[in-house]
């Protein structure tokens, strides 16, 4: 009877026991399947994954069978190493989902439904940074009122088949990027600049009058602060207090490298540009990279090309090699030179000049309403309905009725010779009567075309390529006649008016002058 109690206890026992871990396994965490396999086999996508796909992630699916297409791992870590690398353009990793996109690699557990939605975000990504990096973030319509140039196309989903299909992501990223070496310098500067310490422990200039030689004064601290501080000072010669010899050395370099008059002087002009900090310069940095990839792609055989800030104008063969340089003025801020791109297609000797509406309203009226003979002194003849009419008929109150045109000779607005070349703005190249101006350091001084300094050597450089015949001499025989003569332009010449503050060349970094405020404009919108 003993065993027999004795054995039905044991059971008892034994089968709360099998109970009681029944219930401890029901309380252990369940632990997920792996299934990160899921990433590297093509699945068939859902209608609701790619409903809200964007109209090109969409046209490519549908041309690889509506299946997962970043089944390489490989390919997969080299397109978030691209975006990570994004940064190095200005532009924003985040923005392309990087966080996510690395979230997503690392999981062991994910549906199909989540590696569907992973793969579409990769191509997304791909998509928009090859696009970004090939014609810039934003449209420049949507910055500028006054950009003209021709919109830049890529074609994403062929380059996308191509970088899976031969797994070079890295390779085909990188050729979205502008391939010239202005480009590649900015990335450069940026570079440096990130690498570069804080500067908000140095305080901001202040002058009232111009530093010299011998200065002792405590801006004189500031100013060898700042200069050894963007590497145009040894550091050791903060500690002097005089303005010396090797202070206005370093005061010439830093405002070579600034488009200011090297004098070693700090006049106003130049404690301004010393008081940019790090952080203004990156921004400037950034928004140029953004312009240069709305910059044309290839500026042609032969072209021309202006740098509006820094007043200056190229002549360009094979996109690379600069065979001549002029100094130019281009318009003031009010009257703004614009950006554009088009070809020259002919030269005028001994131009007239008919008066555009602006000069028209804010300069012609007022002054010959003052004095009649401005017209004479102008050499400038009023038509109305082509009839010619007096000074004396001229009716002020209805100026806009009436057009002017000046005669050829020195006293024309636009010299000797004038370069045309088709575009929505009416503005060309010319010579001036102005030449005074080209001595200036500041020269946003027109109502919006570009005047040349030794416009007759540019215009030998442009005929010396065209039918055989146009010689100095025989340019100089038709100015002498005084009467005007058209040279139609065979062989193409492109011309390019752009807008660049900042580059790296072999004097280092370069800033200009942010003549029209073009910079905070675009790097405010970059952020926004």
């Amino acid at each position: 009877m003993l065993r027999f109690i004795t054995l039905i206890a044991l059971v008892t026992v034994l089968f709360g026991a099998c109970q009681n871990t029944g219930r401890i396994k029901e309380q252990l965490p369940v632990q997920p399947v792996n299934t990160e396999n899921l990433k590297n086999t093509p699945l068939t996508f859902s209608e609701v994954v790619l409903e809200k796909a964007s109209e090109a992630a969409k046209a490519f699916y549908t041309a690889n069978n509506n299946t997962t297409v970043w089944i390489n791992k490989t390919d997969r870590t080299a397109l978030q190493d691209a975006v990570s690398g994004a940064a190095a353009d200005g532009l924003v990793p985040e923005e392309y989902n990087l966080n996510f996109l690395k979230e997503f690699e690392a999981l062991t557990s994910i549906s199909e439904e989540e590696a569907m939605r992973y793969d579409l975000m990769m191509t997304e990504a791909f998509t928009t940074l090859s696009n970004h990096l090939f014609k810039g973030k934003l449209q420049p319509s949507g910055v500028y009122d006054d950009w003209a140039l021709a919109p830049k196309k890529l074609d994403s989903g062929k380059l996308l088949t191509e970088a899976l299909q031969n797994h070079n992501i890295t390779e085909v990223i990188d050729r979205c990027r502008p391939r010239h070496a202005i480009y590649a310098g900015l990335r450069k500067s940026l570079e440096q600049l990130n690498n570069m310490p804080d500067d908000a422990t140095i305080g901001a200039i202040t002058i009232t009058k111009p530093i010299t030689l011998k200065d002792t004064t405590a801006v004189t601290g500031l100013i060898k602060q700042r200069l050894a501080y963007w590497g145009d000072l040894d550091i050791a010669n903060v500690e002097i207090k005089e303005y010396d010899a090797a202070t206005a050395d370093a005061v010439k370099k830093f405002q070579e490298r600034h488009g200011i008059v090297a004098d070693g002087v700090v006049n106003t002009r130049t404690a301004d540009a010393l008081n940019f900090t790090r952080n203004q310069r990156k921004e400037q940095v950034i928004a140029n990279l953004e312009r240069w990839r709305w910059f044309p792609y290839d500026f042609g055989e032969r072209a021309i090309v202006i740098n509006i800030p820094n007043y200056r104008l190229a002549v360009l063969e094979n996109n690379t090699d600069t065979i001549q340089t002029y100094k130019v003025v281009v318009g003031k801020p009010e009257r703004r030179t614009p950006i554009l791109y088009s070809t020259l297609n002919n030269l005028v000797i001994n131009p007239t000049w008919t008066v555009p509406p602006t000069i028209l309203k804010e300069d012609l009226t007022p002054s010959a309403t003052k004095d009649r003979g401005y017209f004479a002194n102008l050499n400038m003849k009023i038509y109305k309905n082509d009839e010619e009419v007096s000074a004396q008929e001229w009716d002020p109150a209805i100026a806009d009725h009436y057009r002017y045109v000046q005669g050829p000779g020195d006293h024309n607005s636009l010299g000797r010779i004038k370069f045309n070349f088709r575009n929505s703005y009416s503005v060309y190249l010319h010579d001036t009567n102005h030449k005074e101006n080209f001595a200036k350091p500041y020269r946003a001084l027109s109502s919006g075309c570009v005047r040349v300094q030794n416009p007759f050597k540019l215009a030998g450089y442009v005929l010396d390529k065209q039918e055989k015949g146009w010689t100095k001499d025989k340019i100089d025989e038709i100015v002498a006649t005084g009467e005007t003569t058209n040279v139609n332009i065979q062989k193409s010449i492109q011309v390019h008016q752009l807008y660049w503050t900042a580059w790296m060349d072999k004097g280092g970094l370069q800033f200009r002058n942010d003549i029209y405020s073009l910079d905070k404009i675009l790097y405010t919108k970059l952020r926004s």
